[in-house]
Formats: C-alpha cells, sequence, structure tokens
C-alpha cells in the first residue's frame, strides 16, 4: 500500500476565496495526535462484571461541542488490544480543553453498555462514534452508532451537562411502522447554525434535518432530535441526494462527517469519502484510504444537492494517521466547533488516536 505524506504544517487549502465560496480549509498544527490511548484508565464494566481498562486499544472518531467557553470531545475508546477490527468494544469518553488544542480526560466514560433495555443494541460492541449538537434549550443531543455484532444502528441521547446521558435508543425504532429498525445506520449529521458563537441545531419549516448513512448520503427529518424519520423517493426506498463519484477519492462511500452547518450559501456538509480497492478506485489519493470532502446543499431545500469539492480537503498525511488500526489511512472527520474566532476540526486518525485541523475565522 503506497501513503502520501505531506509536510506537517499541510495547508488543505490555501485560499477558499480562489475556489468556491462556501468551503472551508484547515491546516494540521504541531502536536500531534492529541489524545492517544492510554491504558492507565480503568473502569468498572457493569455488563462484564470486571475492571476493563477502557481506552488501552483506541481513541478516536470524536464529537464535539462548546460549553462555557471549554471545548469539550465526546470521544471513542476502545478496551481490548489483541481482539480484530470490529471486535472490540467501544465506550464514549468526555474530556475538555481551554485552548482547542490540549485535553485532559474523565476518569469514566460517559456513556457505555449496561444492563437494561438498551443492551440490545449496544453490546457487545458498544457505543461508538459520537456526533453532538446543542439543542435551542441548551440541551445536548448525541447521535452515535449502537454496535451489537449484528446490526449498526444509528441511536440517540441526551444531556443537559455532557456528563450525564440519558439513551433513547435507536432513532429509527417507529418511523415507518419500524421498516428501518434493522437497516444499517450510521453517522446522523445533525444540520446547524452559528448563534453567539455556538453551533445550534437548526430546524428548517419547523423540523430538524440530518445527514446520515455510511455508503451515500441519506436524509432524516425530526421534530425533536431523539426519534427521526428517514425521507424516501417516489419508490419507496431511502432518498439518497449524495452518491459516491467513479473513480475518485470518494468512489466507495460518502459518509456524513461533523454537524452540517447553515450558511447564506447553502447547507455546507463535511463528509468522509473513502476511495475503493481494485477496479473503480481514484488515483489523487491512496486505495482504501479515508479523506476529507465538501459538499453544499440547499438551504430551502436540504435534499438539494448544489456542489462538491472535486478534491479532498484532508488527507492520511502524517506518521500515526496511515498506521494503526485502519492501515490504508484516515482522517475520519466527526467534531466541528468555532471556539476563540477558530474553526476546530476534530477527527480520528486510522482508527486509532485523534488529530485536529484548524483554521482562523475569515
Amino acid at each position: 500500500m503506497r501513503h502520501f505524506i505531506l509536510p506537517l504544517f499541510l495547508l488543505v487549502l490555501a485560499s477558499c476565496a480562489t475556489e468556491e465560496p462556501w468551503m472551508l480549509g484547515f491546516e494540521k498544527p504541531e502536536g500531534q495526535p492529541i489524545l492517544a490511548p492510554d491504558a492507565s484508565y480503568v473502569f468498572d464494566c457493569p455488563m462484564q462484571g470486571r475492571e476493563v481498562h477502557w481506552q488501552q486499544a483506541d481513541v478516536f472518531n470524536p464529537g464535539a461541542v462548546v460549553r462555557n467557553d471549554t471545548v469539550f470531545l465526546l470521544f471513542r475508546a476502545e478496551d481490548n488490544p489483541d481482539a480484530r477490527l470490529g471486535e472490540r468494544t467501544s465506550r464514549i469518553g468526555l474530556a475538555w480543553s481551554t485552548d482547542g488544542l490540549h485535553f485532559s480526560r474523565y476518569p469514566q466514560p460517559v456513556l457505555y453498555p449496561e444492563p437494561g433495555p438498551m443492551s440490545q443494541w449496544d453490546y457487545p460492541g458498544g457505543v461508538e462514534d459520537p456526533r453532538v449538537v446543542e439543542l435551542e434549550d441548551g440541551t445536548y443531543l448525541m447521535l452515535y452508532t449502537s454496535w451489537n455484532r449484528d446490526v449498526a444502528r444509528l441511536s440517540s441521547a441526551t444531556s443537559p451537562d455532557l456528563r450525564h446521558w440519558t439513551k433513547h435508543g435507536p432513532v429509527f425504532e417507529t418511523a415507518h411502522h419500524g421498516a428501518f429498525l434493522d437497516h444499517w445506520s450510521k453517522s446522523g449529521s445533525v444540520v446547524t447554525e452559528l448563534k453567539d458563537g455556538r453551533l445550534i441545531a437548526k430546524k428548517i419549516d419547523g423540523k430538524y434535518y440530518m445527514y446520515w448513512g455510511e455508503l451515500f448520503v441519506n436524509v432524516a427529518v425530526s421534530e425533536d432530535g431523539r426519534d427521526w424519520t428517514p425521507l424516501l423517493d417516489e419508490n419507496g426506498e431511502l432518498l439518497k441526494p449524495f452518491l459516491p463519484t467513479p473513480e475518485d477519492f470518494d468512489s466507495h462511500l460518502t459518509e456524513p462527517g461533523p454537524p452540517a452547518l447553515y450558511t447564506e450559501n447553502g447547507i455546507l456538509l463535511l463528509y468522509n469519502g473513502k476511495n475503493l480497492s481494485g477496479e473503480g478506485a481514484g488515483t489523487q489519493t491512496p486505495e482504501g484510504s479515508y479523506c476529507g470532502g465538501q459538499a453544499l446543499f440547499s438551504g430551502e431545500d436540504p435534499t438539494r444537492l448544489l456542489g462538491r469539492l472535486e478534491t479532498p480537503f484532508i488527507c492520511p498525511s502524517l506518521p500515526h494517521e496511515v498506521s494503526g488500526q485502519y492501515q490504508a489511512g484516515t482522517t475520519f472527520i466527526e467534531g466541528l466547533v468555532f471556539y476563540k474566532n477558530q474553526w476546530f476540526l476534530y477527527y480520528g486518525t486510522a482508527d486509532s488516536m485523534v488529530g485536529v485541523a484548524v483554521r482562523p475565522a475569515d
């Protein structure tokens, strides 16, 4: 497998103004990664009835939010370094920072499998890949993957303080008479709007909108953020407004990243594009690698795609981004905040660690 190693100070898009006015460009600062596995953190697992080193194997794929002038990361941690990919148990931890770059961690996970009705969805695989947004009333909404090692299901939880969470189960449990409860679902990117320095979930025509999916981008709507209804086409199939591009960096899949941004130009979706391996793969990125892309949807009709950035804006380039659990390389983007007049983009690296890219405000 060949990798494209770029300089440490990677200016991903030198000048957005010279490309498209809706694009965001970032650069990777020094001091990477910003979070790595740490076997010193111990948790008394209520499912296994024993202590586990819950951050021993991997720490990656974080959601992010600003609260009380502090950046909080909700990160995915895996416990067993000897287990194969997909066979570890994931829990979600919480870390905080006053500069967006250096983080301290709370010792215990804030979301994890536990006895009760939700364990049918999230055990033994755990809870994965959180995206977090703030609702208008100050409640925090987390969309995450429940993984029982059978079907991945997009699920929701809410919290008043980021530490104490209430699970609400799979988000499609009742929609369309339960038709999509057992449908493989991941990666919920809720449309947000920047208000007073914070990203707040935005209602359009009285409903929240969410881009979701793994192989391609789907759309769903909700009144409360907890339960969602997938939008369908005229044939009763999932609406697919954004598909992979053959022979390009996102030829295998287009998977939503952090919460989408409602702007004057439209809704900006930062997404994770995976390149195919073998036939149909693009040549501008390594086969099988994950890079970050950008797509623009209509603000009046969030299902209508307006444009797509033809070149990925962030790719694996640093040593820890092309080695680890997923060695084809990933910069898997999930967390985005506006903090101290800068944009901070947080991402998982090779399914093993956490990185950050920064863009000063215009």
